[in-house]
């Protein structure tokens, strides 16, 4: 079992090792020119011998130099929302940023604590997906004068930038793509309405029906899933093979639930696609190296963590709205073609 944890080696502890003043130490570590060699060698010394780290925070704080923002995603577990963190840090990583990042596991109290903790710290902004619709929390941030940036989702407040990607016109193409290939009873494995891409995607799933000629009564089950990741595909799935008039077709929320559908066909003997066929959204990295290659919807995740970045560092205070388009990326859990 571990002990207590050591105690942080001050600049203090650094003068008293090395015989001098505080004020000595301080120039040494930013103004080395005014300390002679031989007091500079043995502060250096003490330095290392004690492992001392300055403690840069606090230097930015008295500085008022703070260079430092905050990204709150849905689950950083989902190779998705990793992605955009890495865009985000990118983007940042060259304006000489460093990233704080947090999940808010879809909870609206977690994602307000992250909030809370990020403002506490002195970030200069914030990217949020944010776990519900109500960005009110949010409009008080900016209120309070933090940069604030909605990540995944459009803004409902001109007050407020956003980069977003038409998830609309990615779940029309998917259940389009569906429909051209015969099918007319579909299952849709989504999360809660009140998460916007979800409600967007589900929006758009019954304008395609519908724009085909079906209704979406008849020809739509809408399950909505406990969580956004395998295990919620998996259940999700499940709901959907117990159906006494069972669909031909699962339109998956993100590449996760797919996942979970593909490994609950399989376990059921179910062939893809000629069974059922699967569709995902996000299209990540595992997508097209699965066993059946997993048609998905593809959303250009580094670009929109990247241009979220942009914004939140941008000199112009007026607020801007990105829309990415995404693409449908056909692949053998459709077609059968690999």
């Amino acid at each position: 079992m571990p002990g207590p944890a050591r105690r942080r080696t001050s600049i203090s502890d650094v003068a008293r090792h090395a015989g001098v003043s505080v004020g000595t130490v301080s120039n040494v570590l930013n103004r080395p020119d005014r300390v002679t060699p031989s007091t500079r060698e043995r502060v250096e010394a003490a330095i290392t011998e004690l492992r001392f780290v300055r403690n840069g925070s606090a230097r930015q704080l008295r500085a008022g130099t703070i260079t430092t923002a905050g990204l709150v995603v849905l689950d950083v577990a989902n190779p998705f929302f990793t992605d955009v963190a890495r865009g985000v840090e990118d983007r940042l990583d060259e304006a000489g940023y460093t990233l704080m990042l947090a999940s808010s596991d879809e909870q609206p109290d977690r994602e307000a604590r992250y909030l809370r903790l990020f403002e506490e710290h002195g970030v200069q902004g914030v990217m949020v997906v944010p776990a519900t619709d109500d960005v009110d929390h949010l409009l008080d941030l900016h209120d309070r004068g933090l940069r604030v940036v909605l990540l995944d989702r459009p803004s409902p407040t001109t007050a407020l930038s956003s980069v977003a990607v038409d998830d609309h016109a990615g779940a029309a193409a998917a259940t389009a793509h569906l429909l051209d290939l015969g099918h007319e009873r579909l299952a849709f494995l989504n999360g809660p309405h009140t998460i916007r891409q979800c409600a967007d995607r589900s929006a758009g799933v019954r304008a395609a029906l519908t724009t085909a000629g079906l209704d979406p009564a008849d020809a739509l089950v809408e399950i909505t899933l406990d969580t956004l990741n395998a295990d919620g595909g998996q259940a999700g799935t499940e709901q959907a093979l117990a159906l006494p008039d069972r669909p031909t077709a699962l339109l998956c929320v993100n590449d996760l639930a797919a996942l979970g559908a593909l490994r609950t066909l399989r376990t059921a003997g179910i062939p893809v696609p000629s069974g059922m066929a699967v569709v995902g959204y996000d299209d990540v990295a595992f997508a097209g190296e699965l066993a059946t290659p997993l048609t998905s919807v593809r959303q250009p995740t580094h670009r929109l963590g990247h241009r979220a970045a942009d914004l939140l560092l941008a000199t112009d205070d007026t607020p801007e709205h990105v829309t990415f388009q995404p693409e449908l990326v056909v692949r053998a859990s459709t077609t059968g073609l690999t």
